[in-house]
């Protein structure tokens, strides 16, 4: 079932999220709606709190975004890896490298139409549970880091512009203030609460 994505402004996508309890037995539901709803969004990842669900469970897609780079690209956004497809549950961050960052753009599809330049760390090891509730410690780089992060950053309740300095927080705040007022268009189904 594809269910309406959280518009930016939502208090929902401002608090720390819930580890989502041993005792939840819809896990198999939850995701296959959350797959089913990134893909109609176009996304490549996907967060609880973006379908107004406050635990900490995300999705992420980075083989889609490697199979449609050149190999150049490729090189300079995955490091020998061809991406994954993976459900993050009640993740933590472990380490994230210190001396490799990187600055890309982000997008969110909580906020339709705007991107950012973000800088983050190129490599993060993280431990979570998959979707067989196996517990898991991986390492990961580059774009596949970078949308873990991201989503990751969500079960936090923080959003791509959180992470912006003043300056260019205050460049794309008039269109940030127009998503948060409802005055925004997007391809998929979106609620403001």
């Amino acid at each position: 079932m594809i269910l309406p994505i959280v518009a930016y402004g939502a208090p929902i996508l401002q608090q720390k999220c819930f580890p989502l309890p041993d005792s939840y037995t819809a896990l198999p539901e939850l995701l296959a709606c959350m797959w089913e709803t990134m893909y109609a969004a176009s996304g490549c990842g996907l967060a609880a709190p973006q379908i107004n669900l406050p635990v900490r469970v995300f999705i992420v897609d980075s083989i889609m975004a490697y199979e449609q780079m050149e190999p150049e690209e490729r090189t300079l956004y995955f490091n020998q890896d061809t991406g994954i497809r993976q459900a993050f549950i009640n993740a933590e961050l472990v380490s994230v490298s210190d001396e490799q960052v990187w600055d890309d753009d982000e997008g969110c599809l909580s906020i339709p139409g705007l991107s950012a330049t973000i800088r983050r760390p190129w490599a993060i090891s993280i431990r979570y549970f998959d979707e067989q509730l196996n517990e898991r410690q991986d390492t990961f780089s580059g774009l596949t880091a970078r949308m873990i992060q991201h989503e990751y950053d969500h079960t936090e309740g923080r959003l791509y512009p959180d992470l912006l300095a003043p300056e260019a927080r205050k460049a794309i705040g008039r269109k940030l203030t127009y998503i948060r007022k409802g005055k925004f268009k997007s391809h998929y189904p979106m609620t403001r609460e």
